[in-house]
């Protein structure tokens, strides 16, 4: 939708690359001419050490979603980060001295750790199953690390929930499913889910129970792809022609109470 709204000949084709072939994987975007791609699951750290430059951002993030080729040089950056502010900006949330509790610690939680740092939310936590990961994220970006045991068994501050991990269903993670029944979030105004399209989903279950607003990764991904977008072709395509090309995802991806 995005390709035939800016005029240009070509396509979007995904990939699955096999870990030990990422760096192959992005060489060959110079062989083939490639203007640029994005970077996915659970690829958004590893792509790191095969970048020739990275972005400020990225190279502060430590996690990259897009890169750019050009003269044969591959650059990285991350559009997440700037996707999320516009997500919170679009739904009038004012994250400065809120406290904010983050699950996850790969590359999406990076780059909401960094937004929410910029913002000043005070203070945020970061929740994992690696504890040790997430030791490492917030001494790098700022934060607490938590245990996932320790989110459940305190009762938490925190204004703003984000989910940054992959899971949004019980389906998926049963243990996670549980885990945040168990959550004890009494100031809670927003629940954010980074993933879309998820017909079963116990983060908006979390919402509803809380009497708390909902939204997912879908005005994140449509702001991250309109940069993402721009990067590559030097054409600014609005956030809504990409939403629009979604219009198979129909669950709903933001709920007020």
């Amino acid at each position: 939708m995005a390709i035939r709204h800016a005029g240009i000949r070509g396509v979007y084709v995904p990939f699955m690359v096999l870990e030990n072939q990422l760096g192959q994987a992005l060489e060959s975007l110079k062989v083939f001419n490639i203007n640029g791609a994005n970077i996915a699951v659970p690829y958004k750290e590893k792509a790191i050490t095969h970048m020739d430059i990275l972005s400020e951002g990225a190279n502060i993030i430590r996690a990259i979603n897009t890169v750019t080729i050009k003269d044969g040089i591959i650059k990285g950056f991350n559009t997440n980060a700037i996707g999320f502010m516009k997500a919170l900006e679009e739904a009038g949330y004012q994250a400065g001295g809120k406290a904010a509790v983050v699950f996850g610690n790969g590359g999406a939680a990076r780059a909401v750790v960094f937004i929410l740092k910029w913002l000043q939310a005070e203070p945020i936590f970061v929740a994992g199953r690696n504890i040790e990961k997430s030791k490492t994220l917030v001494s790098e970006l700022g934060g607490e690390a938590l245990s996932l045991e320790d989110a459940v068994s305190e009762s938490l501050g925190a204004e703003i929930l984000i989910n940054a991990t992959s899971v949004s269903g019980a389906e998926e993670s049963p243990e996670m499913a549980a885990l945040v029944e168990k959550l004890r979030l009494p100031r809670c105004q927003w629940v954010i889910d980074l993933n879309y399209g998820r017909q079963h989903n116990f983060w908006l279950g979390l919402a509803l129970k809380l009497g708390t607003r909902f939204m997912d990764g879908l005005p994140m991904l449509t702001y991250q792809a309109s940069y993402s977008f721009c990067l590559w072709t030097a054409i600014q395509v609005p956030p809504a022609v990409f939403l629009s090309g979604m219009a198979d995802i129909n669950f709903p991806h933001m709920m007020q109470i």
